[in-house]
């Protein structure tokens, strides 16, 4: 039987056990902007460097860290000044802000993030008539019009002063894609490529949402892990089609997320650049439904084309064996490191009931991702025993992430462990004086094996390796 599990739960075992906090709690939180605790941040770094390390093992693929602060005219540029928005719905009533395509969809009126304002709003003077229009918060009917509300984030950087004008404002990157086309011509330049070549990047992304919820599946600062392919328009659709299935084995093959939790989901409307555009959707538990997670996209020659205009540098590519120039099509995947968190979270949030009756709470994460590969007990707090215990971790704490606890019941430091997902517990006892071996426990199977001390490096390696 599967198991339910609510945001609310697994947002409060996230705290308890030091993966993800409310951003300035002590302050009454901050809406919608969370920090990572400990082992959250080593869970988002395993999957960032796995994610990294798949895109790397391409030759055509190449890294990036470009800056969070770009010139203004990119936005300008890229139509984020202009169109970045969605449609905004207020009630009157108890003032809730609610976005119109939640609104609507109910109706059979599909992603109105994408239409003109003032086509979702003949579909909202059409509703509201009908009376069938309703608050989300409080069910009232009194609700306004759908106004445009602006998603990127404002800054005045490197102005004198904090009044924004058209002549100081600069924004915070709403996306990281930008960042990689303005190197695109610098990567011709230096990285010895041709095409087609790709560049990957995982950085920062701010955008100011309407209605920020759902815990860490929708916040104003997030990391997005993207790659854009450029490429011959006549390449598109077999590229594309090589990365839906490259980028939907990696969650399953590297994240551990299972098959039959995830489904391709094609986008209805398009964006006005793109020929073809779908989503990998996961299936959560504590969302109640499933969910995009990465978007794979073809997104053509227009953000180039907007470059080229707006900066005036030719980003023409002469291709020598087709002996033609053109501006580079582009295929981009695209996802999110919270919602790459989140899904793993939420698979791995597993409550046991074990043979003699007793409850555990397991975090069944992939070990390879897990944020701590093995925790170190002595038995008891006896010096010999303590004096193994940390010749083992000294031995391993350069290789791996290692944690070494001595306090309480065996049993407790076992719970805790499986509480964060440690695939590994290794327990020195007094046998372990004599016969020169310790105890490998096995977080999801409970099995106990003994081995020899010299043989810990192998058996954590093997365990690693096939996960």
């Amino acid at each position: 039987m599967e198991q339910k599990i609510t945001l609310d739960t697994l947002s409060a075992y996230a705290k308890r056990r030091g993966f993800i906090f409310q951003s300035s709690e002590i302050y009454g939180g901050f809406a919608a902007v969370y920090d990572y605790g400990h082992y959250g941040a080593l869970l988002r770094e395993n999957i960032k460097n796995s994610w990294i390390k798949s895109m790397l093992s391409h030759d055509e693929i190449k890294y990036l860290d470009s800056g969070i602060f770009t010139h203004p005219k990119v936005w300008k540029a890229s139509g984020h000044v202009d169109s970045f928005v969605e449609p905004e719905i207020d009630c009157r009533t108890c003032k809730n802000r609610m976005k119109a395509d939640q609104l609507l969809e109910p109706f059979g009126i599909m992603e109105a993030d994408r239409l003109p304002i003032d086509e979702v709003n003949e579909h909202v003077a059409k509703l509201r008539e009908e009376g069938k229009l309703k608050c989300s918060k409080c069910g009232g009917t009194d609700l306004t019009d759908a106004k445009k509300f602006d998603l990127l984030v404002k800054s005045n950087l490197g102005s004198p002063t904090s009044e924004l004008t058209e002549e100081n404002v600069v924004y915070l990157r709403g996306e990281t894609c930008q960042g990689i086309y303005l190197n695109y011509k610098n990567y011709l330049q230096t990285m010895r490529v041709k095409l087609p070549f790709g560049i990957a990047q995982v950085g920062k992304a701010f955008r100011n949402e309407v209605v920020a919820r759902q815990y860490i599946f929708r916040t104003r600062e997030f990391q997005q892990a993207e790659m854009q392919l450029f490429l011959h328009p006549s390449l598109m659709n077999e590229k594309y089609e090589y990365w839906k299935e490259a980028r939907m084995r990696w969650w399953i093959e590297e994240l551990g997320i299972e098959k039959e939790s995830l489904r391709f989901k094609d986008h209805e409307k398009l964006a006005h650049y793109a020929s073809a555009a779908v989503d990998i959707e996961y299936n959560f538990r504590t969302l109640g439904a499933f969910a995009e997670v990465e978007g794979i996209h073809q997104r053509g020659d227009w953000d180039l084309s907007r470059h080229q205009e707006f900066s005036g540098e030719n980003l023409e590519y002469f291709d020598q064996e087709r002996n033609e120039k053109y501006i580079p099509h582009i295929m981009e995947t695209s996802g999110g490191l919270n919602r790459m968190v989140l899904a793993v979270l939420d698979q791995g949030y597993t409550e046991e009931t074990l043979e003699d009756g007793s409850t555990r709470l397991v975090m069944k994460i992939k070990p390879s991702l897990a944020p701590v590969k093995v925790a170190i007990f002595p038995l008891v707090k006896d010096v010999k025993l303590i004096e193994i215990a940390q010749k083992i971790k000294s031995s391993l704490q350069n290789l791996f992430v290692v944690e070494y606890d001595e306090t309480g019941s065996i049993g407790k430091r076992y719970r805790r462990q499986d509480e964060i997902g440690t695939p590994m517990c290794i327990t020195i006892d007094f046998d372990s004086l004599e016969d020169d071996s310790v105890t490998i426990r096995d977080r999801d199977t409970l099995e106990q094996q003994r081995v020899k001390v010299g043989s810990i490096m192998e058996q954590i390696e093997q365990r690693l390796g096939n996960s």
